[in-house]
């Protein structure tokens, strides 16, 4: 129930927040972003109020939930989560930019150009585990993929309790990506 209750609290506060999405449609070709428009991406993911609204929301629910019990409950326990969530969330973006510059990709997320909903589903969870390339093509997203892993496992090694392992680490990972694609679907489905 708790479980639940969180992703549809995560779902409509992502909507209500109207996330920016970048659209691509059939008669404009995709055009590398500029680098200052990257840049202003990477610090809107970081700490723009989509990227509070998030980290806030997991906060509280961890809290709701107790879990790490070892860093209690109410206002002491939810700054100790809501500090987590943000270290995790500037690893995870910090890595994402950093290797989408290097590698020359583009890990934003992207409207479909096709109208179907089975073709707007396979885009948006799709577009969870890829990238662009500067001439548009989706490629593996190694940048969101090492980012969104790095975060996982740091996390949990360095500030979390001890009995956290590099396991936690990769299970968090992939929550975190789960995650991704239903904010994905919200994109793709709300605000045409």
């Amino acid at each position: 129930m708790k479980r639940n209750a969180f992703l549809v609290s995560l779902v409509l506060a992502s909507a209500a927040i109207g996330m920016s999405v970048i659209c691509v449609n059939g008669q404009t070709p995709y055009v590398r972003p500029s680098a200052e428009k990257r840049f202003q991406n990477y610090v809107k993911d970081t700490v723009g109020p989509g990227a509070w609204a998030g980290m806030v929301a997991g906060a509280g629910f961890a809290t709701a939930r107790n879990d790490p019990e070892e860093w209690g409950g109410k206002s002491k326990g939810f700054g100790k989560r809501l500090a987590s969530n943000f270290g995790r969330n500037l690893i995870k973006n910090t890595i994402t930019y950093s290797l989408d510059e290097a590698l020359k990709l583009d890990s934003n997320y992207y409207r479909s150009e096709k109208r179907g909903v089975s073709d707007r589903i396979k885009n948006a969870l799709l577009s969870t585990v890829t990238a662009r390339k500067p001439d548009g093509k989706r490629t593996v997203g190694i940048p969101r993929l090492v980012g969104t892993y790095s975060a996982g496992i740091i996390s949990k090694e360095t500030w979390y309790p001890p009995r956290y392992t590099w396991k936690d680490g990769v299970r968090s990972g992939t929550i975190s990506l789960g995650t991704k694609a239903l904010i994905n679907l919200v994109k793709e489905f709300i605000r045409r």
